[in-house]
């Protein structure tokens, strides 16, 4: 019972010191060092041993994946590309009505991420549409959250089958499935999250309306002492809308229809949008390095968080949380889609979480007979729940770049990325345990 106590501390001390803006590079190995001592482990050798293996298997895993991802993501935004999808799709949705703003938010961030464009491209590239939008109509800059979030962060990321997400390809790795590994559960927790999620926008907004409230009346980025959110392509010459597609759809066809491995898939993309869009760069050479130094944050946060993980892994604690787990009664999945949930939370991290979760589970679970496709579906989806707690590094991210605060926005963000996929998961776990 101490190991756990000792590992409930150690996340508290975690989110405690992410919500007070330290990287986890640094808080991962501090309360891993925190649990080493308070369970009696060898410092060097769990270091050495435990900590470092979980992060360099991660790092052995994923780089590649990373890195071609960060640089198809900044290819695509420096030459304009994503934004003149972004353009396209607000013409075919509209942006007649403030709901309708809303909406075409929403899908302009779900074909871009869809599509394989990182969600730190889409945040640039979609911000300084929203901002005149969302000005013009006045409608209250902190709504922007819930759109954006909901496009970026669920239905895209972990439940429609054939996403590029990284969420999506980790449960590949352990399970032996493909991106498109049960459909019908994805499909499921999709419709029933973006229901959801389209009901609570229209209610957010009728309820902002009843209270007054305005774009010029409320803080926006217009009147935010840090500055105004400028628009990086004002007075450039942009790519072709329908060509700006072809890197995108291209990479969901080879990826689902073709079946080519996910590497393969993003060096192609990357190939061809060199070539699609080298003369839309200003500065070429700062490009590839930019996409590839972008590649190294994310995947070195998410291998400390994994680390962390594998200490966690070998503590006596760890074990009481496997028991609990496979003492929850019904179905194995569901005591699957608990824990990675949990450990998504824990982390602040889906993908943290959920390669945790493969790392410490799979094989307990794959053991009992379950369905590889059914776990990888599960496991996906269930990481996108509790992983945006305020401590979630992507959230702190957007909140900074969209110059508003948790107190403004998170409301939003807990609603839309946090509650929905929970309760859309409810209706793909009773189909997972009925048809698995």
């Amino acid at each position: 019972m101490w190991s756990l106590i000792t590992i409930v501390i150690s996340l508290i001390l975690l989110i405690v010191l992410a919500l007070r803006g330290y990287s986890i590079i640094i808080i991962a190995p501090v309360v891993s060092l925190f649990v080493m001592v308070t369970n009696g482990f060898s410092i060097l050798e769990t270091f050495q041993e435990t900590y470092m293996s979980g992060f360099i298997n991660y790092v052995k895993n994923y780089f590649l994946i990373f890195l071609f991802a960060a640089i198809f993501g900044k290819l695509m935004d420096d030459s304009g590309a994503a934004r003149q999808i972004a353009n396209l799709l607000l013409k075919i949705v509209g942006k007649d009505s403030k709901y309708k703003v809303l909406v075409s938010v929403m899908i302009i961030c779900a074909f871009l991420t869809y599509g394989g464009v990182s969600l730190f491209v889409v945040i640039f590239a979609v911000l300084p549409i929203a901002k005149p939008l969302f000005k013009e109509l006045e409608i209250p800059w902190h709504l922007f959250m819930a759109p954006f979030f909901t496009g970026i962060g669920t239905f895209t990321m972990t439940m429609l089958p054939g996403t590029p997400s990284v969420q999506n390809i980790i449960p590949t790795k352990y399970l032996g499935t493909t991106v498109t590994a049960a459909p019908l559960l994805g499909i499921i927790a999709a419709v029933f999250v973006i229901a959801i999620n389209l009901w609570y926008m229209k209610f957010a907004l009728k309820r902002s309306e009843a209270r007054g409230e305005t774009y010029s009346g409320m803080k926006n980025p217009d009147n935010d002492e840090k500055g105004s959110i400028k628009d990086i392509y004002a007075g450039r010459k942009l790519p072709n809308q329908i060509i700006s597609l072809i890197p995108p759809i291209a990479l969901l066809v080879t990826l689902n229809l073709f079946e080519v491995p996910i590497i393969y898939t993003l060096m192609g993309v990357v190939v061809l949008t060199t070539i699609l869009f080298w003369k839309n760069i200003e500065v070429k050479k700062e490009t590839i390095n930019n996409g590839t130094t972008s590649a190294i944050l994310p995947i070195i946060n998410t291998s400390a968080d994994v680390g962390y993980g594998s200490v966690i892994a070998i503590t006596a604690g760890f074990t009481l949380f496997n028991d609990a787990m496979a003492d929850i009664p019904g179905s194995p999945l569901i005591s699957l889609f608990i824990a990675t949930t949990a450990l998504a939370g824990i982390t602040g991290s889906s993908s943290g979480g959920l390669g945790i979760a493969m790392e410490a589970l799979s094989q307990t679970y794959l053991n009992l007979g379950l369905n590889p496709e059914a776990m990888h579906r599960v496991a996906a989806v269930a990481s996108g729940g509790l992983d945006s707690l305020p401590h979630n590094g992507a959230v702190i991210t957007i909140l900074v770049a969209s110059k508003l605060t948790h107190k403004e926005a998170y409301k939003h963000i807990f609603a839309v990325s946090v509650i929905a996929p929970l309760l859309a998961a409810i209706p793909m776990l009773i189909a997972a345990v009925l048809l698995y």
